[in-house]
């Protein structure tokens, strides 16, 4: 599996960061309250939490050298967890949340990469 060197943006990491976390954010928001059947009953029912949870794996992926589907995947399930244990967390939601934010991967690699070859060029 193919990982992507956040060094490699030529000491754009700070940029790439942000893009990354932008991306994360913008799709995953953008799906699950608009891109679905159930959108308008989500859009009603969303949590706090779950936003917050989405902050916490894009903070985490921020921290990363190197970014793989399987390092993002568990980042999103260690963050996961600590949701799991909490009171008020409908066990559904949670999967549905990790299952979204899972589902992006493609999205925040083809980001990721672009980042890397517009630093490239400005190196």
């Amino acid at each position: 599996m193919k990982k992507v060197n956040i060094k490699e943006a030529g000491g754009h990491k700070m940029a790439l960061g942000v893009g990354i976390a932008a991306a994360v954010a913008a799709a995953a928001g953008a799906y699950f309250l608009y891109g679905s059947a159930k959108g308008p009953a989500r859009r009603k029912a969303i949590k706090t939490w779950s936003i917050k949870m989405k902050a916490e794996v894009m903070e985490e992926v921020e921290k990363m050298q190197d970014i793989s589907e399987e390092v993002y995947h568990s980042a999103i399930d260690k963050v996961s967890k600590k949701y799991a244990d909490m009171k008020g967390i409908d066990v559904k939601e949670l999967e549905t949340t990790v299952k979204q934010l899972k589902g992006h991967w493609k999205d925040i690699k083809k980001e990721a990469e672009k980042a890397i070859k517009k630093g490239a060029k400005l190196v």
